[in-house]
């Protein structure tokens, strides 16, 4: 198991660091960084005036280059202009003389780079945005998991009966519809004068303090679109267990049907839906950027989305990083689980 997890681990790393090449040369282009320069400075910045600023904070440099400082494991970039002596380094924080600034700064030192939008360090919005959508995510796990492996196991339980068809429409029909137009919906009926209102508070203020009235809405929009997936597929794989041997031959040999299903049956479709469930982390992760706009909570994916409406390429890297980390780790506590879950799968 070692040996496998160190493996593992290794491919994450190399994994890790293709992707976050491929975003940090897509937000390096030069229109994008042509846009962060007007952005910046002035919308009627010359051609020459913005290939200076681009030259100060060392976007000119190769690629490659550019992409070790921002990882920390090159050395800076220092530029001084030739006509006014002013030295402009990458790793001075402000405040700080650029002669005495550090020679590495990147995403090994903690160093993830400053906001031209918030105007912060990214490293403080990341932590308090992803804080909040964490609070999302755990009560859509709360939510959504529980509902679903008890759908799925009712509906996989007596495959074709009344109750199976009346499930199984229900799964579809939620995973159907995308979060966007259930949470219209829900606004409409629940939380709009023209509906029941029954929602007063908004998203924005549970942030701070979150009740049932601000945090339902956008809990049950992102809620019901995973309920129906999870469900459809702890169904299959419950009426795939109903029909093996063992089952019939604990029937066979009295055994109760609600023995039979809490002992025998659950355990082994819950295999299945094990990985589909830790496969949720990185939806969720990304599905609420269109939740978290729409209801206006400003967490990961409403920094996300901001970022990339005003070409903060800093924010945006940071948020690819932390995009990439929670797919690869949930993704070997998968194939962990999924191993524990099953002991005849042999680790080579």
């Amino acid at each position: 198991m070692g040996i496998f997890i160190l493996r593992r681990v290794g491919v994450m790393i190399l994994t890790a660091l293709c992707l976050t090449f491929v975003v940090f040369f897509l937000t390096n282009l030069y229109p994008a960084l042509e846009k962060l320069a007007k952005t910046q400075g002035n919308q009627r910045m010359s051609d020459e005036a913005v290939i200076s600023y681009l030259e100060r904070h060392g976007h000119l440099q190769p690629l490659l280059i550019k992409y070790g400082q921002w990882l920390g494991v090159v050395p800076g970039f220092v530029h001084e202009n030739p006509e006014t002596g002013a030295i402009t380094a990458r790793c001075a924080t402000r405040g700080m003389d650029p002669s005495e600034a550090p020679r590495f700064c990147g995403l090994l030192q903690g160093d993830w780079g400053f906001s031209t939008v918030f105007k912060d360090d990214v490293s403080s919005i990341i932590a308090t945005r992803l804080g909040l959508t964490g609070k999302l995510m755990f009560w859509v796990l709360v939510v959504m998991v529980p509902s679903a492996l008890i759908i799925g196991v009712l509906a996989g339980m007596r495959e074709g009966s009344r109750l199976d068809r009346s499930l199984s429409t229900f799964s579809i029909a939620s995973t159907a519809t995308p979060e966007y137009v259930s949470g219209v919906i829900l606004i409409t009926l629940l939380a709009s004068s023209a509906g029941w209102k029954i929602f007063k508070g908004t998203a924005t203020s549970a942030a701070d303090n979150a009740t049932l009235e601000n945090f339902l809405l956008p809990v049950l929009t992102i809620s019901l679109y995973g309920v129906g997936y999870i469900a459809r597929m702890t169904r299959a794989s419950m009426t795939e267990v109903m029909t093996a041997q063992f089952i019939r031959t604990a029937r066979l040999k009295g055994v109760s049907f609600r023995n039979v299903v809490l002992k025998h049956a659950l355990r082994n479709a819950l295999i299945a839906p094990f990985t589909v469930i830790m496969l949720q982390f990185p939806w969720l992760l990304n599905g609420v950027v269109i939740v978290e706009t729409l209801f206006n909570y400003k967490g990961f994916g409403w920094v996300l989305v901001a970022a990339a409406g005003n070409n903060d390429i800093s924010l945006l890297l940071a948020c690819s990083v932390v995009a990439v980390v929670v797919v690869l780790v949930t993704q070997l506590i998968s194939d962990i689980g999924y191993v524990f879950l099953n002991p005849r799968i042999q680790i080579s």
